[in-house]
């Protein structure tokens, strides 16, 4: 029978299926996934004041999390870690990147990037929970 366990914290060896069972189905359907997992970080005199993660695969990538201290904000931190993501990535031929925010976060700061909403998910009991879908074409079409 099978049992379903929730964990707090994905498990190597996990991560590891993940990725050979994404690759073998790639494969399959005569593509390259190389799904990879990314972290750039901001420092500031050694300190840590920004961090962006996410994880690239097929032609995309997928920013996660971008997070910078409150101190550091309006410092161009979160601009300087957005750059640096898509310069790395378009050097290595990614042709678009994708991410979602919430209303309370930050879409106006992506769409001052150059990211283009592409879907808003509206939450009409909470509007400060409307998500929003936003990508940026790394390459012109």
């Amino acid at each position: 029978m099978i049992q379903i366990q929730y964990q707090d914290v994905l498990e190597k060896e996990n991560a590891k299926l993940i990725d050979e069972v994404f690759e073998e189905l790639a494969l399959q359907n005569h593509l390259v996934c190389d799904s990879t997992s990314f972290c750039f970080v901001a420092r500031d005199e050694g300190k840590v004041v920004g961090v962006l993660t996410g994880r690239s695969y097929y032609k995309e990538v997928h920013i996660r999390d971008l997070a910078v201290i409150p101190s550091a904000r309006h410092q161009h931190v979160g601009t300087s870690l957005m750059i640096a993501v898509e310069d790395y990535f378009r050097k290595k031929g990614f042709e678009q990147i994708n991410l979602t925010t919430y209303q309370f976060q930050a879409p106006e700061f992506y769409k001052k990037c150059g990211y283009v909403v592409e879907f808003q998910r509206v939450d009409k009991q909470n509007p400060l929970l409307t998500k929003y879908f936003l990508i940026k074409y790394l390459r012109e079409s």
